[in-house]
């Protein structure tokens, strides 16, 4: 298993690496459309397993329009008039679109509430229905579309969106090794019993270690690095965990099998989710000088 899972890491990474560094951001954005459609599908199925069926196109069209707003808003970040660097993030705040996204979510709800009362299903799928589909549109899909508001940072983006990256992985290997080497007490036993708090914090110093590094490619303050690397690496382990409890509610051990050694497409970017969102928002609301 494990020999296959770092197989198919090898083949992946480089591929994700390319498009994250060396494609403009309506690329990325696209390869975001690609994963979050088969992540919703994933959970989708979990819900199944459970007998609650989303209502899976509106979600996922929905999911589609919240990842173009986010792109849009890289386009409107572009002609924003940058006096200095120190003004990239400022500029950032300004322009995102909130209130976009306020809007989409309205929109949503309105449909969602046409759906539920005019479909055929029966009236006891109501609530189960509206619940999976939601519960996949914001766990999945609205925190996934800001990898798109990261690579299209100023200046910056690319790097900024595989530091998240590179922070993650590290986290998910170091901790892998460290908690089979000498890990002994259980982390969230009831969600994920092979989970061990020496893993934790083995990942979170992977991560640090990662930070370190990125301070000679990325012109961000080394203490602000190693913030948002903990920051994220501390919302990447909630994600990983979120998702188990959702597997274990399902009853089932992977969300997928579509990636050999590694479960699903789900299962492989549990992490990145909260991680995304995260590390944008620090750069949006603590504003830290980009030289």
């Amino acid at each position: 298993m494990t020999a296959t899972r770092v197989l198919t890491a090898l083949v992946l990474i480089p591929i994700v690496i390319g498009i994250v560094l060396f494609t403009p951001t309506y690329v990325v954005a696209l390869a975001t459309v690609l994963i979050t459609i088969q992540a919703l599908r994933e959970y989708f199925a979990l819900g199944d397993a459970i007998g609650h069926r989303a209502y899976r196109l509106w979600t996922i069209f929905c999911a589609l329009v919240f990842i173009y707003a986010q792109w849009f808003s890289t386009k409107v970040q572009e002609v924003v008039p940058l006096a200095s660097p120190q003004l990239n993030v400022t500029a950032l705040r300004q322009s995102t679109l909130v209130f976009s996204l306020v809007g989409l979510l309205l929109l949503y709800i309105f449909g969602l509430t046409v759906l539920t009362l005019f479909t055929r299903r029966p009236l006891v799928e109501s609530l189960p229905s509206a619940g999976i589909s939601s519960s996949a549109l914001l766990l999945v899909a609205f925190p996934l579309s800001f990898a798109v508001c990261l690579h299209g940072i100023p200046n910056q983006g690319p790097r900024l969106l595989f530091f998240a990256l590179a922070i993650t992985w590290a986290a998910d290997t170091t901790a892998y090794f460290v908690g089979r080497a000498i890990g002994k007490h259980p982390l969230a036993p009831r969600i994920s019993p092979k989970k061990t708090w020496e893993g934790s914090i083995g990942g979170i110093a992977g991560s640090l270690l990662i930070a370190y590094g990125a301070s000679f490619f990325l012109r961000v303050p080394l203490p602000h690095l190693f913030a948002m690397a903990f920051l994220g690496n501390i919302a990447g382990q909630m994600g990983d965990l979120l998702e188990s409890a959702c597997k274990r509610s399902a009853g089932v051990k992977d969300s997928g099998t579509l990636l050999p050694g590694h479960g699903g497409v789900l299962d492989r970017i549990d992490a990145l989710i909260l991680c995304f969102p995260v590390i944008w928002y620090y750069l949006v609301l603590v504003n830290p000088p980009m030289k």
